[in-house]
């Protein structure tokens, strides 16, 4: 499903920006951009998202803002280990009787007298500015995928309700196609000019039974109304039901391409046809639902 969301959070001079797209797409796809600062702290993003979004392509990106004195706070000098080495230096320098004195570039070079935070402690730091402004954002993003789900899942049970109505007039309508075959079985026997057969007799009543149950769709319409029944529960449900939905189409246009197999009526072949127009639609639509 598409949506958008957008949060911050700021403290102690930082300020964490986070922006979420999402896409239609079948499958789970997780893009997340983080400033190297925040790198650490990847796997605990990609959990909060897991968590909130279980379908489409998902695209985060994540910016941090500092004011220059944030920054200045993290890094360190240490002036005591600085003095030892010049005056170490220097005592060097007077001994081997070398010209030249000590510079702060020498100096800045020597491990440990310039020192910046952890990186890891550094992005622990800001793990609850990333965390809140996720949370946001993810909000804000459920907020309008929420809104699509409404439309689309009134789209969806307007589907169901049309295919409802071609499965009962199928159902109606089986009855008179046996005695229509009935009737035509006797036509032809008569137009053959076998007129002392009737439609009790053990012969037609045998084929009669024997094209009953080779077009006999009870078992397929039964299951077409069970899975109707399940896209109902679907709805009511308060998880992801978008492969729970993707299940039911695949099961009923396998029952539905049953049914065009069996049919012997020019008016069910017809009702058929409309179920597979129907299905297509609610099959494009449930690739959209989370």
């Amino acid at each position: 499903m598409t949506g958008y969301g957008r949060g911050e959070a700021a403290r102690g001079g930082f300020k964490v920006t986070v922006e979420i797209s999402s896409l239609n797409r079948k499958q789970s796809e997780l893009l997340l951009n983080l400033p190297r600062e925040l790198e650490p702290l990847e796997a605990r993003a990609r959990d909060l998202i897991h968590r909130h979004v279980a379908r489409g392509r998902v695209q985060v990106r994540v910016a941090l803002h500092a004011a220059d004195e944030a920054w200045r706070r993290r890094v360190h000098l240490n002036q005591p280990l600085a003095r030892t080495y010049a005056e170490a230096l220097g005592r060097l320098a007077r001994d081997l009787h070398l010209d030249g004195a000590v510079t702060l570039d020498t100096l800045l070079r020597v491990p440990g007298v310039i020192r910046t935070e952890d990186p890891e402690a550094d992005a622990e730091a800001l793990a609850p500015l990333l965390e809140a402004a996720l949370a946001k954002a993810l909000a804000a993003l459920l907020r309008t995928r929420q809104t699509e789900g409404a439309h689309l899942a009134r789209d969806l049970a307007g589907r169901i309700r049309t295919m409802r109505r071609l499965v009962a007039g199928i159902r109606r309508r089986v009855p008179r196609v046996m005695r229509d075959y009935r009737q035509r079985l006797l036509e032809r026997i008569r137009a053959a000019g076998l007129a002392d057969v009737r439609a009790e007799d053990e012969r037609v009543v045998r084929e009669v039974v024997f094209f009953a149950d080779r077009a006999d769709i009870s078992e397929e319409l039964s299951r077409l109304e069970s899975h109707f029944a399940q896209f109902d529960q679907a709805l009511r449900a308060r998880e992801p039901v978008g492969r729970l939905l993707d299940f039911l189409a695949q099961e009923m246009g396998r029952e539905i391409n049953t049914l065009g197999a069996k049919a012997a009526d020019a008016a069910i072949s017809r009702a058929v046809v409309r179920l597979k127009t129907e299905l297509e639609k609610f099959r494009e639509q449930v690739q959209n639902v989370e």
